[in-house]
């Protein structure tokens, strides 16, 4: 019997994700059902696909090759059924997003209650991610990036207002260690150190004279979470950077102040992004002019 398209995009998600519990859950479908239905396309093609153990579930030899074949052939599919719901009168079905922490936070989350109200009919599922993801390739319709970050093939739409940083730290750490009045004397204060998902430390960035400065700052705490960053610094264990929109609050309370602003980067803009290589479905557009008219 010649595998059906359901299974063969069973087995795309579970190789993609190597793990059939997050196939699973994108599927919406139990991981028993998902190995139960990989196996019967193992028994059918007579052939072994996945290696599977306790701990991890890789693709065979086989299983890579057809996974390389298959998963153009899946997007194709997928962006065909996409240009047929484009041409619905009413926006409907789901949007993947991918969307770093602090975009969700700061911009779309409070979007998104005003969108499902007047769209109804589109569930929107946002997957937070601090990585550079392959929207195109891990399934998703589109992503939210700083605009340096996009590749050139892709249309960008930018989201709220541009974003700047600042270096900030509670009144008494600074009573104790001083004020640092230049970038370079950040070196000898407690820094907490921003980290990526790639492993890589961020270098705090400046302006002197009008040209860009970086700053690789050390300290006792790293983190790769704006909210342990604020609370960290206003419990006065060092000089955080981090957005400014999420600690305006507390600068305007007193609990942070705000230094070296006179050397601040330019603000950066957020833009939801997504391939300019196939239609536009329906519900995507209608997120695009919601957030331009927002």
């Amino acid at each position: 019997m010649t595998p059906d398209l359901h299974e063969l995009d069973a087995f795309a998600a579970v190789a993609r994700h190597r793990s059939f519990r997050k196939a699973a859950d994108e599927r919406g479908v139990s991981a028993s059902a998902l190995s139960h239905a990989l196996r019967g396309l193992e028994e059918r093609l007579g052939v072994r696909l996945l290696h599977r153990t306790t701990r991890s579930v890789t693709p065979t030899e086989a299983g890579q090759r057809l996974l390389v074949r298959l998963a153009p052939a899946l997007r194709e599919v997928a962006d065909a059924l996409a240009d047929v719901t484009a041409l619905q009168s009413e926006p409907a079905g789901t949007l993947r997003l991918n969307v770093p922490r602090p975009a969700a936070q700061l911009l779309l989350g409070p979007m998104l209650a005003g969108f499902v109200a007047a769209y109804p009919r589109v569930q929107i599922e946002v997957v937070t991610d601090d990585s550079l993801a392959d929207i195109v390739g891990d399934g998703f319709d589109a992503g939210i990036r700083f605009g340096e970050s996009l590749a050139g093939d892709m249309v960008a739409v930018p989201i709220g207002p541009p974003q700047r940083f600042v270096c900030t730290a509670a009144p008494g750490y600074l009573a104790s260690r001083g004020v640092p009045q230049a970038p370079r004397e950040l070196l000898r204060h407690a820094c907490i150190v921003r980290r990526f998902p790639s492993g890589n430390r961020y270098a705090w960035e400046f302006q002197a004279d009008g040209k860009p400065l970086e700053i690789e700052v050390t300290g006792p705490l790293v983190f790769d979470d704006d909210a342990l960053m604020v609370q960290a610094a206003k419990d006065g264990a060092g000089i955080a950077y981090v957005y400014e929109a999420m600690v305006s609050d507390d600068l305007a309370a007193g609990r942070l102040v705000s230094i070296l602003d006179d050397w601040s980067a330019a603000p950066s803009r957020f833009f939801l992004y997504y391939s300019g290589r196939r239609q536009l479905p329906a519900a995507l557009r209608a997120l695009v002019d919601f957030i331009r008219a927002c």
